[in-house]
């Protein structure tokens, strides 16, 4: 057992949790879609983060300590897809044939986890702060891992279920219209508080 396990999963709730791109996306996508068809987005979600935990606490860490820069490039390439994919929600067509396809795919979702820099910036905390580099690397390693899925699964369907949601009261186009807006609009919002 990891002798700080309430701690990191109290850390991982918060952060997982908040308002964030995959969030937002996520509610987006299973207003517009629907929880099957969102499906794609959260299974990225899931494994991409916690790849991506998995490649900070075996090795990238180092490489961000050592080049700082990379860090960088990540955040500004990471903002660069967030405002192409909030220009793809704001402009997204309101037609509500079943039909219709989403945007957000599973490859994508996978690899953008690696320029979220909300994703980057919770992987190098949980990593820094609970994985011990000594004989217990591997134990503390483990529990990392399982507690960065577990909170990924929880937080990307508890989003999703609230677009699905907010759904029930789309009456008209122009309720959807605004619902994406404000979608967008958040994502932008998110990308400012990367610089802040």
């Amino acid at each position: 057992m990891h002798p700080e396990l309430l701690s990191m999963s109290l850390f991982m709730l918060v952060t997982s949790c908040s308002p964030g791109p995959n969030n937002i996306v996520a509610s987006y996508s299973a207003f517009n879609f629907g929880i099957i068809k969102t499906i794609p987005h959260m299974c990225g979600v899931i494994f991409g983060f916690t790849t991506l935990v998995a490649v900070v606490n075996f090795g990238l860490i180092n490489i961000f300590k050592l080049y700082p820069l990379i860090q960088e490039i990540l955040k500004y390439a990471g903002s660069i897809f967030l405002l192409y994919l909030a220009y793809k929600i704001s402009f997204s067509k309101t037609s509500s044939n079943d039909s219709k396809e989403n945007p957000v795919k599973f490859i994508e979702t996978f690899f953008f986890q690696f320029l979220n820099p909300k994703a980057v910036i919770v992987s190098i905390i949980i990593v820094s702060t609970y994985v011990d580099s000594g004989e217990n690397f591997i134990n503390h390693s483990l529990w990392a891992l399982s507690v960065a899925f577990i909170f990924a699964c929880f937080s990307i369907f508890f989003w999703s279920l609230i677009g699905k949601f907010l759904r029930r009261f789309a009456t008209n186009e122009k309720f959807i219209k605004r619902f994406n807006y404000v979608m967008s609009s958040l994502l932008i919002g998110c990308i400012a508080t990367f610089y802040l």
